[in-house]
């Protein structure tokens, strides 16, 4: 059964070195707390507010890796993550609502712009499953 992710959260995005972790920051606006943290929705996806960077992009997608790789001679040049997710995590938890929104649990994945898939490696809590 999944879990339900909350604020602190370890994500990874596919297309970031080494090895691209980061966390979720859950603003208590749900007003729905679960082991103890503010409990996430699929509408937790800004940039930079939920979702922070994930180190080094190596996607040649992204227009600041295509520009180092150009300026290196064609050689693939990570650059600082900037992560840009302008849709929500999908699929979500259609039968628990948060906020108006369908909960997120440890299934659901986030897409960035320049082509790296975010997912969650640890929920933020083990104690709370979510159906």
């Amino acid at each position: 059964m999944p879990i339900q992710v909350v604020n602190g959260a370890l994500l990874k995005c596919a297309m970031a070195v080494p090895p691209g972790l980061s966390s979720l920051t859950v603003l208590p606006v749900n007003r729905v707390m679960s082991g103890n943290q503010p409990a996430a929705n699929i509408l937790d996806h800004a940039p930079m507010v939920n979702i922070k960077p994930f180190g080094m992009c190596m996607t040649p997608s992204n227009p600041a890796v295509a520009t180092a790789t150009t300026a290196a001679a064609g050689v693939l040049t990570p650059v600082p993550c900037v992560p840009v997710t302008p849709a929500p995590w999908m699929p979500g938890v259609p039968n628990v609502i948060l906020g108006n929104m369908p909960a997120l649990d440890n299934t659901c994945t986030c897409m960035c712009t320049w082509g790296g898939v975010i997912s969650v490696v640890f929920p933020g809590q083990v104690t709370e499953m979510i159906p």
